[in-house]
């Protein structure tokens, strides 16, 4: 090659510029495998045989979702940061005009910081871990994900709500302790109170016996709670595991309807009779009785 020959200018621009696009590409790429090899790395460390198995499952899950976000975040940073030193843009001068972008738009980063913060006091006060059902400003749902900035519930039709921490205020958490199991059950005034109550009770033993692994304290009959207008209100009352009192109830209810089935006891209802207008044509062997007003 001649010594005195040059790279022509765009030329030249065009190596600069592809150099650095293909190291900026790299440190992309890079940035993808540590999240992901990141991820691997603290599923394993949470996972049920791992370096944590003495922590519960439920706090297992939070601390990984956790830690997975400040990977997240902080590899982010990082990439981003090396990108601009790849392209020659000085990170102190993008930092102080970052704080001046900052100032221009505090409110919102007011939110964020509120965000995190809530967060972290949800997470360092154990308000609610991953798998709880929770009660959020009138949502309720499984939690499926926390992190710092916000919380994820999935309700029973599917939906995922995406709450920001910093919205949280009041929080009803169903999966800590014993949950109350209740079933009112309607009498006809006609019964004999004391039959019904010894089916009751019959009804109770038999699903204690067969649900002991789910249920805390009885069910037991309360016994008459309620004179209504059309009904002798008897209710039963049990404690269960979280998330198992639904399931109390429903066996409950099955076996106290087959069983005062069984025994003839009256549930009452709304019955409906058709009375025919006066006047309006029938068989004359239907003709409707005559009554006093």
């Amino acid at each position: 090659m001649n010594a005195g020959y040059t790279i022509p200018a765009a030329t030249a621009a065009l190596l600069l510029w592809g150099g650095r696009a293909i190291r900026a590409a790299a440190i992309v790429v890079g940035g993808w495998a540590a999240i992901h090899i990141g991820r691997r790395l603290i599923n394993h460390a949470f996972a049920a045989n791992g370096p944590s198995r003495r922590l519960d499952e439920r706090r297992a899950r939070t601390l990984a979702a956790l830690l997975q976000s400040i990977l997240r975040y902080t590899v982010d940073f990082l990439a981003v940061l090396a990108v601009f030193q790849v392209f020659d843009i000085p990170t102190a001068s993008f930092l102080a005009g970052a704080g001046i972008v900052g100032l221009a738009l505090g409110f919102g980063a007011q939110n964020l910081v509120r965000d995190m913060i809530t967060g972290f006091f949800i997470i360092y006060e154990d308000q609610y871990a991953v798998g709880d059902y929770v009660t959020i400003g009138g949502l309720s749902g499984v939690v499926e994900e926390m992190g710092l900035r916000v919380t994820k519930l999935r309700d029973f039709s599917g939906d995922l709500h995406i709450i920001p921490n910093g919205a949280i205020d009041k929080t009803t958490n169903h999966s800590r302790g014993a949950v109350r199991a209740l079933v009112d059950v309607g009498v006809a005034y006609e019964e004999d109170l004391d039959r019904a109550l010894a089916v009751l009770d019959r009804v109770c033993k038999q699903v204690a016996a067969q649900h002991a692994d789910v249920l805390v304290e009885g069910p037991s009959v309360l016994g008459v709670t309620d004179l209504g207008r059309n009904e002798v209100r008897i209710s039963i009352l049990a404690m269960t595991k979280p998330l198992q009192h639904w399931q109390i109830e429903r066996e409950l209810r099955r076996r106290i309807k087959d069983s005062f089935a069984a025994e003839g006891i009256e549930i009452p209802y709304q019955k409906y009779i058709s009375v025919p207008a006066r006047g309006a044509g029938r068989p004359a062997d239907h003709a409707p009785i005559d009554r006093d007003d």
